[in-house]
């Protein structure tokens, strides 16, 4: 189904020469860029220090400025001192760490709820809050892209999500184990076989959001992109009407059912 317009709405991927993170398009890709500057600027620091260190040392105890060396072995303080000052740091690390983890781990309060399931090599999207609306996505040939459509992440069907809504993502692998990642809505979950993952998203803005398997499930591993696209609720709501329509489907047993939520039962529970 296409969305209209989202191929000139706001896309959130990496870019040519980037260096730095992608915008962030929601509290848990805030949460973690935030961690990783608190990371960077202690490593930084810890860096400039032991350099600084080592420049004072090679100046102030080479041979020529010291030609008496100290016989000093032990001292009681600067050994006091190099070893609580790593425990204070991992623990200035840890205490930010485990609170976003606890954060990224699940949401307490779900709005709505999607499955997710990794195939070789395409991805399964189901809404069993919308009557089951189910559909398969499969990449784009570079003959079937349209302006403002990237190579090698665009998607047939793209998964639509509402803005400003706790999603959670419930995750499972049809063969191998697959990872579903959005680097800018800070997602990276494994799909595996036999198990469900959870995690969850809430979009801060309507845009196309752009990620892709990041585990080696098999030779076209590089070929089973992500596309996100957020839309407003209402936009939602009126997508979800079309969407019932579109992918109304029956299983071949009769029953409503479709096989890939068959296979993925374990999902709900």
């Amino acid at each position: 189904m296409s969305i209209s317009n989202s191929a000139f709405a706001e896309q959130y991927r990496s870019v040519p020469w980037q260096i730095d993170f992608q915008k962030a398009g929601s509290p848990t890709a805030e949460r973690l860029f935030e961690f990783h500057d608190l990371l960077l600027g202690i490593e930084t620091v810890i860096v400039l220090f032991v350099m600084g260190l080592m420049a004072y040392i090679v100046v102030k105890f080479n041979s020529k400025a010291n030609p008496t060396p100290s016989k000093t072995t032990h001292n009681s303080l600067l050994e006091v001192i190099w070893t609580v000052a790593p425990i204070l740091i991992l623990i200035v690390i840890a205490i930010p760490s485990l609170k976003l983890l606890y954060f990224i781990d699940r949401t307490d309060d779900p709005e709505m709820t999607i499955k997710v399931m990794g195939n070789q090599w395409y991805w399964t999207y189901s809404y069993p809050d919308h009557d089951d609306i189910e559909f398969d996505s499969y990449i784009l040939d570079e003959d079937e892209l349209e302006e403002g459509q990237p190579r090698l992440l665009s998607v047939d069907e793209p998964l639509v999500l509402p803005v400003g809504t706790n999603i959670r993502i419930l995750q499972v692998s049809a063969d191998v184990i697959h990872n579903f990642a959005v680097p800018s809505l800070g997602l990276k979950l494994d799909t595996s076989p036999g198990r469900t993952n959870e995690t969850w998203v809430s979009i801060n803005e309507p845009g196309d959001y752009y990620g892709m398997c990041s585990e080696l499930c098999g030779v076209n591993h590089g070929y089973m992109p992500i596309h996100v696209i957020g839309l407003s609720k209402e936009d939602f709501a009126t997508w979800v009407i079309e969407a019932k329509e579109e992918y109304a489907h029956n299983d071949n047993d009769g029953t409503d059912e479709p096989d890939t939520i068959k296979l993925a039962s374990s999902l709900s529970q």
